[in-house]
């Protein structure tokens, strides 16, 4: 009898407000999903509400006889921004916030655990909430390019490192909020003037993969198609025409890449089952390919 080889699960979703998605059934999603690694993203809530629902998912993977840790950080403006970070493996350390960024409007965007994957391995995952930009606001404009700047020299010391020590391998999820070529987006050619699919923010993307060396690693697993979105605008019939955008990713180094095997985009069936406008991004990993790293 042949016996599936182990796997690790690292799923990222945006959820466009904790305590909105709650009532919307999230809690039944994680249940039913129970994920090795948690990254979410815009949990836009104060400290106190995001600790009463991280008890309850630790209390609902503790019913599966599962350990898990959590982290999170909120944003220093009330209302935006947020996010988390949860794992059944332990952790080594944890950091928050971007290096070189003290703006309030920067925080609760970006956080960092290594994790003990195995004896051998230790995974840095990061939860990213990229700012989604205006372009009818250069301000918010400005913060978003300095955001990716920043985010250019952290991901290039984090490669580096994984090319000097390769027991140490990254996984950067979030919602980067760019559509990084036309196959990300429904209809790019009325788009090319909007924030998330201007040259210069799909430029970022272009260095983190072609400069840098990181793996998209759905895009990777897919080819080169038209979607899958994991992202639909609540106006109109955006989500049952299915005009998506993909702007949650996974992107990893080369050699946790390899050892992907399938990912799934969890698109409710219909608008009035979604618990956010994101749909979550889970990728699978082989983890004997991981041991052999």
């Amino acid at each position: 009898m042949m016996t599936s080889s182990p796997t690790l699960t690292i799923t990222t979703a945006n959820v466009n407000g904790i305590r909105a998605a709650a009532r919307k059934g999230i809690t039944d999603w994680i249940t039913r999903t129970l994920p090795d690694i948690l990254c979410l993203q815009e949990v836009r809530a104060p400290q106190d509400v995001v600790d009463s629902f991280t008890d309850l998912y630790t209390q609902v993977y503790r019913e599966q006889n599962k350990t898990l840790l959590t982290y999170n950080q909120i944003c220093n403006i009330k209302g935006r921004a947020g996010v988390a970070l949860f794992t059944t493996y332990p952790t080594r350390d944890v950091r928050y916030g971007l290096p070189g960024l003290t703006e309030d409007v920067d925080t609760g965007r970006w956080l960092e655990a290594d994790i003990q994957l195995t004896d051998q391995i230790i995974l840095t995952v990061i939860s990213v909430y990229i700012h989604s930009g205006n372009v009818d606001d250069p301000l918010k404009m400005m913060q978003k390019y300095r955001f990716l700047d920043a985010m250019n020299t952290r991901l290039t010391d984090l490669y580096q490192r994984s090319l000097a020590h390769p027991q140490y391998q990254v996984a950067i999820c979030g919602d980067f909020n760019i559509a990084h070529t036309e196959h990300d987006l429904k209809n790019p050619k009325s788009n090319r003037n909007s924030s998330g699919f201007l040259p210069e923010e799909r430029q970022y993307v272009d260095y983190w993969l072609d400069h840098i060396g990181f793996i998209d690693t759905m895009r990777s697993l897919t080819g080169d198609i038209q979607g899958p979105y994991t992202w639909w605008s609540q106006r109109g019939h955006a989500f049952d025409n299915n005009a998506g955008w993909r702007l949650d990713y996974q992107m990893d180094t080369p050699l946790l890449a390899h050892a992907a095997q399938n990912f799934m985009i969890d698109k409710a069936p219909t608008y009035d089952q979604r618990w956010s406008d994101h749909a979550p991004l889970t990728i699978s990993y082989s983890l004997n390919a991981i041991n052999t790293l």
